[in-house]
C-alpha cells in the first residue's frame, strides 16, 4: 500500500483540503494517522467494526485491547455513554479538551470489536486543532490507539508514525511533534471509587481536587484490561533496558559502573537521563546519550521520553540504562512508561 504523508504547517488553522481528504478516507472505511496533543493516533470510524479491524491489523494489536473513542464535543461524548455519571461531567468540564480519557458504560450500538468486548468505553476530547478538525469533518467519533506498531514506543511526531506505518495505511497527517508526549490518563468511572487505569497528562493530584479520593489500579495478569496499555507489552525498545531509581547521586554512580561492565562485553550502550546528570555520565563515553529534560520540569521529560527510546533503536543500541524520576505528579506517568519500556527491570539504588 502506498502511504501519503501530508504536512500540516499551520496547526491552528489546518488546511481544509488535507482534512477533507482524511475525513473522506474515514467515511469510506479506511484508517488514517493523525496528531493529538499526547501522541499520534491511528483512527477509524468508531461505528464501523470492519474499519476498526484494519487498525488492529496495521498495528499487530491484540483484539482484546480496547480502543479509545475521540470526540469533538461534550455532547458527542455524552451520546456514547449508556449513562453519564456526575463525576464524568465534572472531569469533562475541568479537563476537556485535554489528555484525559473517561471510562464509562457504553451505548449498545458501539461495536464490541472496538471496546475489546467490554461493556465499557473510553472517551477522550483531545486538545489538538488537527484532531478536532478531523473529527468534525468526519462527522462521527474516531476510534484510535497510538499510531505505532504494537508494543513499540509510542509516536510523538509524524516522523515516528511514518517510520512505523509507511506502507501499512493510506494517509498520515503530519503536524510535527506532540506537546504532552505521553498517552492520556485513563480514569475508570464505572465503580464506586474513581480509579486511574493508566497515568498520563492529567495527574492523580489534579483529579483528586475535582473528585476527592482517586485510586491507582494495578492489573493482575488474568484480568481483562479496561484500558489500553494495561495488559500487553508496551513501549519496548529493541535494546535491553534497565531503569534505576533512588537518589540522583547513587543512580549516576551505578549507571557509570554498569556502563563499564557492558562495555567489556562489547555492547553498544545508550543512556536516558535528566539534564542534571549529563556532565557526570558523559565521562564514561556512552555510545549514545539522550537528556530527556530537567528533573525540575517533568513535562519536558514526558514530552521527550519516547523520542529518546526511538533514537536508541535508530542507533541500534544494545543496552539502555535509564534514570528514573520522582513518582509524584506527572512523574507517576513517566515512571509507568519507563518501567514498562524496561520490562519491569527496575533497580533501586
Amino acid at each position: 500500500m502506498e502511504t501519503q504523508r501530508v504536512y500540516i504547517d499551520d496547526i491552528q488553522h489546518p488546511d481544509d483540503t488535507a482534512i477533507a481528504a482524511a475525513a473522506r478516507l474515514l467515511q469510506q472505511g479506511e484508517i488514517v494517522a493523525f496528531p493529538t496533543e499526547t501522541v499520534y493516533g491511528l483512527g477509524a470510524n468508531a461505528f464501523d467494526p470492519q474499519a476498526c479491524a484494519k487498525i488492529y491489523a496495521a498495528k499487530g494489536r491484540p483484539a482484546d485491547n480496547p480502543l479509545i473513542l475521540h470526540v469533538c464535543s461534550l455532547d458527542m461524548a455524552r451520546s456514547l455513554a449508556l449513562e453519564w455519571p456526575e463525576a464524568a461531567e465534572r472531569c469533562a468540564r475541568k479537563f476537556w479538551p485535554g489528555p484525559l480519557t473517561l471510562v464509562v458504560r457504553k451505548r449498545a450500538d458501539i461495536p464490541d470489536e472496538v471496546t475489546g468486548y467490554l461493556p465499557t468505553v473510553g472517551i477522550r476530547f483531545p486538545a489538538h486543532p488537527v484532531a478536532l478538525a478531523l473529527i468534525r469533518a468526519a462527522g462521527f467519533p474516531i476510534a484510535a490507539p497510538s499510531a505505532n506498531l504494537s508494543g513499540k514506543p509510542s509516536p510523538t511526531s509524524g516522523r515516528h508514525t511514518w517510520r512505523d506505518l509507511q506502507g501499512k495505511i493510506p494517509l498520515i497527517l503530519d503536524a510535527g511533534s506532540c506537546i504532552v508526549g505521553l498517552e492520556s490518563t485513563v480514569l475508570d468511572l464505572t465503580s464506586a471509587e474513581p480509579a486511574i487505569l493508566r497515568p498520563g497528562g492529567v495527574t492523580r493530584e489534579q483529579l483528586a481536587e475535582v473528585l476527592g479520593v482517586v485510586r491507582v489500579d494495578g492489573l493482575e495478569p488474568w484480568r481483562i484490561p479496561k484500558a489500553p496499555g494495561m495488559k500487553y507489552r508496551h513501549y519496548a525498545p529493541l535494546g535491553e533496558m534497565y531503569l534505576f531509581v533512588g537518589s540522583r547521586e547513587n543512580i549516576v554512580q551505578v549507571i557509570r559502573e554498569e556502563m563499564r561492565k557492558w562495555r567489556v562485553r562489547g555492547k553498544k550502550i545508550g543512556i536516558l537521563c535528566t539534564l542534571e546528570s549529563v556532565s557526570e555520565l558523559n565521562h564514561e563515553w556512552p555510545d549514545f546519550m539522550y537528556a530527556m529534560g530537567s528533573q525540575t520540569r517533568p513535562a519536558e521529560v514526558a514530552a521527550n521520553l519516547f523520542e529518546g527510546l526511538r533514537l536508541c533503536d535508530e542507533r541500534k543500541i544494545d543496552v539502555i540504562l535509564a534514570e528514573g524520576v520522582e513518582e509524584s505528579g506527572l512523574g507517576l506517568a513517566i515512571m509507568n512508561r519507563l518501567e514498562k519500556a524496561a520490562g519491569h527491570k527496575l533497580i533501586r539504588v
